[in-house]
């Protein structure tokens, strides 16, 4: 039905969204079971899925067909948007966040916070990377 590549993705994405509470906690926040619903953090499931995705494709189609090389540029292309642009994105949330809290401290209007934790330190990508890498490794 779904190829053990799909389901090994799947598997490391999710993998990765349920240790960010705990990734978190360990860096001295709190603990927020709802941080496995939401983007940014450690470790990138952007890049632990699309790394998965890859070493399936090399594994099962060789590193030399047609379709790693898609797979491949496709995966670079995710880890870099993860952080780049979106990490920019998340800069100019906090920036505007911080203006926001300064209106409402003169009453001037009253609106909802942005999200500024939306893309990905190379950190948390080395960290997706590791984890895509360790699931593929277990799962082929």
């Amino acid at each position: 039905m779904f190829h053990r590549i799909g389901i090994a993705a799947l598997t490391s994405g999710v993998v990765a969204q349920v240790l960010k509470p705990f990734v978190d906690l360990i860096k001295g926040r709190k603990f927020d079971p709802f941080r496995m619903l939401g983007t940014g953090g450690m470790p990138s499931s952007h890049t632990s899925v699309v790394t998965t995705m890859t070493v399936g494709v090399a594994v099962y189609q060789g590193s030399s067909s047609p379709l790693f090389g898609v797979t491949f540029i496709i995966s670079l292309y995710f880890i870099f948007e993860a952080t780049g642009l979106r990490q920019e994105v998340g800069n100019q949330a906090r920036v505007l966040n911080e203006i926001i809290e300064k209106s409402r401290e003169t009453r001037r209007f009253d609106t909802e916070k942005l999200r500024e934790l939306i893309g990905h330190t190379w950190a948390e990508v080395i960290g997706g990377f590791a984890l895509g890498l360790l699931v593929a490794l277990i799962m082929y």
